[in-house]
């Protein structure tokens, strides 16, 4: 399902800076309508002053604020054609990680998507269309070493659309996944020493991914994935588990070796 950009209504969350901004000058350069949805209210507004569009500072993972969100978006634009789901936090660590950074992960990556579905889709049932872009990360396919809440999380996010896109493909409903790996954004630059050696050295610009996620779009793949090396990763994942899962902890020795300890 391929989705017209020009005079389209559109949500994006996370649009203050990074993925969601770069995903929102090159939407716009389409001729998209815009709203444009951040917990920073300053960088948000200072995006949609640019390109036009209607900033609302929030937090768009909550249940009230996505229905605040939807409902404002459909005031301003009268039909909300293209939600792209963008916001997202890593969390640090693994089962020892803090019982606020598994909710907030959860709360981020997943629920935020559950919730706009819960808004979006009755109304888009109703009239036969509307389309749901879900940034996940590749982690959401393989796993990120060093952060078990971000890729547990990152997998429910690609579960749910992967559901979604099953159950509501025949009646007019698109779903797509953004599986980058590593982004040159402040999640990298937080993501410590053992995310830089992981990611670093093969990391992206955020304008990699909008140009991306806009070619996914007009071909309507479900999984858009800006680094395509991810693809093959993931068939083997697939089908070599035993022999990708060794790789994977032979990884994770190297990590430790680099960063001076565990790395997590």
């Amino acid at each position: 399902m391929s989705v017209v950009l020009d005079g389209a209504g559109v949500v994006i969350t996370g649009a203050g800076r990074g993925i969601g901004a770069a995903l929102a000058r090159s939407v716009a350069a389409e001729g998209a309508r815009l709203v444009l949805a951040d917990t920073d209210g300053p960088a948000v507004e200072a995006v949609a002053a640019e390109l036009g569009a209607v900033p609302v500072p929030g937090d768009a993972a909550t249940e009230d604020g996505v229905h605040a969100l939807v409902a404002r978006a459909r005031d301003e634009l009268g039909e909300v054609d293209l939600y792209c789901a963008n916001a997202g936090v890593a969390e640090h660590g693994g089962p020892e990680a803090p019982e606020e950074a598994w909710a907030r992960s959860w709360e981020v990556n997943v629920m935020a998507h559950v919730r706009a579905a819960r808004e979006l889709v009755p109304h888009w049932l109703e009239r036969g269309s509307g389309h749901l872009l879900v940034t996940a990360s590749a982690a959401g396919l393989l796993t990120n070493l060093g952060s078990a809440p971000y890729s547990v999380t990152k997998h429910g996010a690609v579960g749910f659309a992967e559901w979604l896109a099953a159950t509501y493909r025949h009646r007019g409903i698109g779903v797509q996944v953004v599986c980058p790996q590593g982004v040159r954004t402040a999640l990298l630059d937080d993501a410590g020493a053992a995310g830089q050696a992981l990611l670093g050295a093969d990391a992206i610009e955020p304008e990699d991914v909008a140009a991306a996620a806009l070619d996914g779009l007009r071909d309507g793949r479900f999984l858009i994935l800006p680094h395509p090396e991810v693809a093959e990763y993931y068939t083997k994942r697939a089908t070599e588990t035993d022999r990708w899962l060794g790789g994977m902890n032979k990884l994770q020795r190297r990590l430790e070796d680099a960063v001076g300890g565990a790395a997590t």
